[in-house]
């Protein structure tokens, strides 16, 4: 699993977390098609074989099936499972090094979430 926003990151984990994205915002939906391997290549300027790469770590995880000769399409009950690997990705990678930031600047929790509100 990928943070969905990790600068760091090669170019198939961006591309995955870009699609991710999508999928959690409703881009797309359950049995929706995904945008073909050289259109998203085209579009961001990536290798169609990286391209390629990010949509074979969706299909390993069950997010989507491929429809030979079609293209690979959304799952039903993925965009749930999505969020549930990001949440727990969240949670045991990103939080804790959030956190700890939080503590070293002397920043108090509430006061940011109060300052998030206005």
């Amino acid at each position: 699993m990928t943070a969905l926003n990790s600068e760091d990151s090669p170019v198939y984990i961006k591309l995955r977390a870009t699609i991710s994205a999508a999928i959690l915002r409703g881009d797309f939906r359950a049995g929706d098609q995904l945008p073909s391997v050289r259109a998203l290549a085209a579009e961001h300027g990536a290798n169609p074989l990286t391209v390629a790469k990010a949509y074979q770590s969706f299909q390993d995880d069950g997010y989507v099936e491929v429809r030979r000769g079609v293209g690979m399409f959304v799952l039903a009950g993925a965009a749930e499972k999505l969020r549930i690997a990001e949440r727990d990705h969240f949670m045991q990678t990103s939080w804790p090094r959030i956190r700890d930031h939080i503590t070293l600047l002397g920043l108090d929790a509430s006061d940011l979430l109060e300052r998030e509100r206005a």
